[in-house]
């Protein structure tokens, strides 16, 4: 006989004071675990009573359809806690549930159910909530809106994730750099970086791309596609971000800022470059003489010197230079350019670096000074020559530039 029959009459409660869903519940054969000499008149009896009921009837077609597995606390925990209730075990994965109907919910992504379907679309859901947002998609509905920005969301998640915008929050930290980011799909993309992983690669040259976005926009370099038209110029991009920074030519907007010195910039990078004139950072290192430079193009420009290439041709008279700038300057030569004068005596010149030697003689000032006697020049060539004097040498022509 089952403790329920072995108690007594007068122990129990009154069980049409109790009403109908205490007498159900009474009469239920797996309520009868509970002592109910260790409840109150009430015995507790309002524990998601309804949500039992619900479960009553659920769990003979999703135990028997599915071998889910109801296990009840033991009498000793239920007298520690008459509160405790059944765990719901999926047979598929290691997921638990304190209500057996979010289980039956939880078995259609395992057998792949969809109760629910989109009338616009015919695309199916597991829960109605979920064919609710999905609806939003057609009717453009927006119910979560932004306090601080007024923008609106279809989801109340997305409203949360933008949110962290404005709060600045960022929940999701690397444990290898420490850098946080404020959306979890951010992490995981950013986590491909310490582990080397670039699982998209292009077709056509085999560069590999640790996202997927990244690669769409390589592969723009093979076809060509340039889809971002500046409206100002007509001058077209491969990224928007191209397009957004150059933009920023006709507007002249420059967002970056220097802090130590207020100097602005169009772009990030030139901010960082501009930063290591402060911080004396000179991170790209020449591997034939040692010399540090803050641009990697100078860099680039200064090993010309070692390997003698002079990439830059004039087209009149085929001298070669090995920077864009030099050949700039000498074309000036050929067309009679010569957009600096002197301020005194306005006489004009080709270069910024000959108006600054012309200068000189107006002010009197000779910067090159010998070691050997102490006289001094205004120009460095003129000390080059100077210096042959003490040193026995048949006096050479240098540039007269400087």
């Amino acid at each position: 006989m089952s403790e329920a029959g072995n108690i007594k009459s007068e122990d129990k409660p009154n069980l049409q004071s109790l009403g109908p869903d205490a007498q159900f519940a009474l009469q239920d054969p797996e309520m009868a675990s509970v002592k109910l000499e260790d409840c109150s008149q009430t015995l507790e009896l309002n524990v998601n009573i309804k949500d039992e009921e619900e479960e009553e009837k659920i769990g003979k077609s999703v135990y028997d359809g599915d071998h889910v597995e109801i296990f009840s606390t033991s009498g000793e925990q239920q007298q520690e806690d008459h509160r405790a209730k059944r765990s719901h075990h999926c047979p598929h994965c290691e997921e638990i549930f304190p209500i057996l109907s979010k289980l039956e919910i939880h078995l259609k992504i395992h057998t792949g159910e969809n109760l629910y379907s989109c009338t616009d679309c015919e695309k199916s859901f597991t829960t109605s909530q979920a064919l609710t947002v999905h609806l939003r998609v057609h009717t453009g509905e927006k119910p979560y809106s932004c306090s601080d920005c007024g923008e609106s969301f279809s989801q109340q998640s997305s409203l949360k994730t933008h949110q962290r915008i404005h709060t600045g929050e960022k929940p999701y930290s690397c444990s290898d750099c420490g850098k946080s980011f404020s959306v979890s799909s951010n992490l995981k993309t950013h986590l491909k970086i310490h582990a080397g992983e670039k699982p998209y690669f292009c077709s056509d040259c085999g560069a590999s791309f640790s996202q997927q976005s990244h690669l769409q926009t390589h592969q723009h370099i093979h076809t060509g596609k340039k889809h971002y038209l500046c409206s100002d110029c007509g001058k077209c991009f491969i990224t928007s971000a191209e397009l957004r920074v150059h933009q920023r030519t006709h507007t002249g907007e420059k967002p970056y800022c220097c802090s130590d010195c207020g100097k602005s910039f169009s772009q990030q990078s030139n901010l960082k470059c501009h930063q290591r004139i402060h911080t004396g950072e000179k991170p790209y290192s020449c591997s034939d003489c040692g010399k540090s430079f803050t641009h990697l193009d100078i860099l680039k420009c200064h090993q010309r010197i070692h390997t003698g290439e002079k990439p830059y041709s004039c087209s009149v008279c085929g001298k070669s230079f090995s920077q864009q700038g030099n050949l700039k300057t000498h074309q000036r030569i050929h067309k009679g350019e010569k957009p600096y004068s002197c301020s005194d005596c306005g006489k004009c010149f080709t270069t910024s670096t000959e108006l600054k030697v012309h200068r000189r003689t107006h002010t009197g000032e000779k910067p090159y000074c010998c070691s050997d006697c102490g006289k001094s020049f205004s120009r460095l060539a003129t000390l080059k020559t100077h210096q042959c004097i003490h040193k026995g040498e048949k006096p050479h022509h240098f540039s007269q530039t400087n």
